[in-house]
């Protein structure tokens, strides 16, 4: 149903920047929202900015705000997250997510992981100092 891979990650020094990339394969013809988190090791998953393909407003952490950017291109249904500025601490695993409920959209829920979720596998983020 829902199909994900991540891509763009690496290792970048401070002050750099990288895109990554989530190439999405969703066998749905309503609208839906397509999300970044971030997970470090012994911490919680965060997220980092999501999308709603409707209309395509855009939602984003309050650490991202004016550092990353997320965008879609709807006909190759791939969605990315451009990150400038970046920062030691934003070294992660990032992951992509679609969240296929009526209300993802919803303020309560836009930035939230879920077990409905569907995650891909990841991309690994290094920021050397």
């Amino acid at each position: 149903e829902v199909r994900l891979v991540e891509s763009g990650g690496g290792l970048v020094q401070a002050g750099g920047s990288l895109r990554l990339s989530c190439a999405a394969s969703v066998t749905t013809y309503g609208p839906y929202c397509m999300k970044w988190f971030r997970q470090t090791p012994g911490r919680e998953r965060e997220a980092v900015a999501s999308l709603y393909t409707r209309a395509g407003q855009k939602y984003y952490a309050d650490y991202a705000k004016g550092r990353f950017t997320i965008s879609r291109d709807s006909t190759e249904n791939t969605v990315y997250l451009q990150m400038n500025s970046l920062r030691p601490e934003d070294t992660a695993m990032y992951l992509c997510a679609v969240d296929l409920r009526d209300f993802c959209w919803y303020p309560q829920y836009i930035l939230t992981p879920h077990d409905n979720h569907y995650w891909g596998q990841g991309t690994q983020v290094t920021v050397s100092s």
